[in-house]
């Protein structure tokens, strides 16, 4: 499939390096900075948006941070809003799809009646880093019988190729850090 990535220079001088968070050895690209800056914020979520402007029935996003970006898209784009939540938040009917991460699982679980066979639907996140959770959130929509538009996400980590999760989606990311 088609795959973007647009680097916005504004953007990448307000992410902020946090260094050994959440643990050793981690360098964690803190967005706060970014949704604390009125402009950059606007800016942001218009162009998670934009490209999908009349294309997309539901937005979707990814606990947790992925909320934060995915309703003022979905507010954007005049949709609903759709949780994809870590087990055991959500009070109604689940389904529920497991996979694997670097050093276990985890899983995902969506309300059963939140999209309806044939809804398009975009999959919002801050960052894409090895892909399971994306991918994850693809098949769960899918399982439902939705069409998945696109995977959008802020920040694509390219040296963890988390691409390669996501080949039968189009992969629309602002900006990408290709070196470790």
């Amino acid at each position: 499939m088609y795959n973007s990535t647009v680097d916005t220079p504004h953007y990448t001088q307000l992410i902020r390096d946090v260094v050994d968070f959440p643990e050793p050895g981690i360098l964690f690209k803190d967005i706060t900075p970014v949704l604390a800056d009125r402009e950059a914020f606007t800016a942001l979520i218009d162009a998670l948006a934009d490209p999908f402007t009349g294309k997309i029935d539901k937005v979707a996003g990814i606990e947790a941070r992925g909320f934060i970006l995915a309703t003022p898209v979905a507010e954007a784009l005049r949709t609903g809003f759709v949780p994809i939540r870590k087990p055991g938040k959500l009070p109604w009917n689940v389904v529920r799809e497991e996979y694997e991460l670097e050093y276990g699982k985890d899983a995902l679980e969506i309300h059963e009646d939140a999209v309806a066979s044939g809804d398009r639907v975009l999959v919002v996140d801050d960052v894409l880093a090895t892909g399971g959770t994306a991918a994850a959130a693809v098949r769960l929509l899918r399982y439902l019988g939705a069409e998945v538009v696109a995977v959008a996400v802020f920040i694509e980590l390219g040296f963890l190729d988390g691409r390669s999760a996501l080949r039968d989606v189009e992969l629309h990311s602002l900006v990408n850090y290709d070196g470790g």
